[in-house]
């Protein structure tokens, strides 16, 4: 019981991690994006840009990384605990994201562009691979 309790754990620490490094790829991405906009439409606003983000049709992949980031504290937040498969889960839903394993082509696209073109991306992208490795 005690071994199980201690890997449910570890798991926990881990998924806290990856979510943090999650997080601290999709500001990245966010702000590539933010700058390719800027070059080629002109400045705007944050809340315009937030409004860009949540709406506007070219940004919608960036919304994977927001959703899972979500669920992830959902998970985390719930008050009646939670289970490994239900972790396993969220781990698994990063690791498609990561390993473009999505079926959303354009997704695909975008992220592979951003990582080609931007290091800082390409190293948190790593990272975050690594980390998951761990698990």
């Amino acid at each position: 019981m005690v071994s199980i309790n201690k890997n449910l754990n570890n798991k926990i620490h881990l998924l806290k991690e990856a979510r943090l490094q999650l997080l601290r790829l999709h500001k990245l991405l966010v702000d590539d994006e933010r700058q390719t906009y800027e070059h080629q439409n002109g400045q705007v606003s944050s809340g315009q840009f937030l409004q860009l983000l949540l709406s506007h049709e070219s940004f919608s992949w960036l919304r994977k990384f927001s959703t899972l980031i979500v669920e992830i504290d959902e998970l985390l937040d719930l008050n009646d605990g939670f289970t490994q498969e239900m972790i396993e889960k969220h781990f698994a839903h990063l690791q498609n994201l990561l390993d473009f394993d999505s079926v959303d082509k354009e997704f695909n696209l975008k992220y592979k562009n951003s990582i080609l073109n931007n290091l800082e991306i390409e190293d948190k992208h790593k990272e975050l691979k690594n980390l998951l490795m761990q698990k």
